[in-house]
């Protein structure tokens, strides 16, 4: 009779409990975002957590309308797409968070491109501050509207135009990215 009982408790806790799409270093990663206030709806492709010198920095999540392993697909997507960093490590300044656009976009484009972005990604930059452990930054990809970067759920600003969203993801996503395993935790290859 303990045993009925034991495996009847046993699977009312087992279906009772969530379960969460993702988790690192003891966060949950959520299963969709809603772009702007009521935006399009967008589904967790993957994640992964971008170390540096052995220190976890932050978990990035990209988040798109379907889930797709196929790194061009993304990246000449023109539609809406998310990119979640939830902040590890206990203080990342500015100048390091824009140094780290700075020279992702430049080992993935050509000396003309960044020309052509130069103003765009003076624009984003303006957009950080230092962050701290727990700090969420999102960034959006609104079609007609452009890049926008949010602080703990709080938006910061807008880049205009449709461009510098692609141009940004080849930083996670690019030939060089910033980090391999973070680029195939977040095609969703974990």
């Amino acid at each position: 009779m303990r045993n009925i009982t034991f495996l009847l408790l046993y699977s009312l806790l087992a279906t009772s409990t969530p379960v969460s799409a993702l988790q690192f270093a003891g966060v949950d990663i959520p299963d969709t975002v809603t772009l702007a206030d009521s935006g399009p709806s967008l589904v967790l492709n993957g994640a992964g957590i971008r170390k540096k010198f052995f220190m976890d920095i932050y978990i990035g999540a990209l988040y798109l309308p379907d889930k797709t392993a196929d790194t061009a697909a993304i990246l000449a997507d023109t539609g809406p797409a998310s990119v979640l960093m939830h902040f590890l490590y206990k203080e990342v300044s500015r100048e390091k968070i824009t140094a780290g656009w700075n020279d992702g976009l430049a080992a993935n484009h050509t000396a003309e491109e960044m020309a052509a972005l130069q103003p765009q990604l003076d624009a984003f930059n303006a957009l950080f501050d230092t962050a701290h452990e727990g700090d969420v930054v999102r960034i959006d990809h609104l079609p007609g509207i452009g890049t926008q970067v949010l602080y703990n759920g709080t938006l910061r600003g807008t880049v205009p135009g449709d461009n510098f969203y692609r141009s940004l993801l080849k930083i996670w996503l690019g030939a060089h990215p910033v980090s391999k395993a973070l680029k195939q935790g977040m095609l969703g290859n974990h």
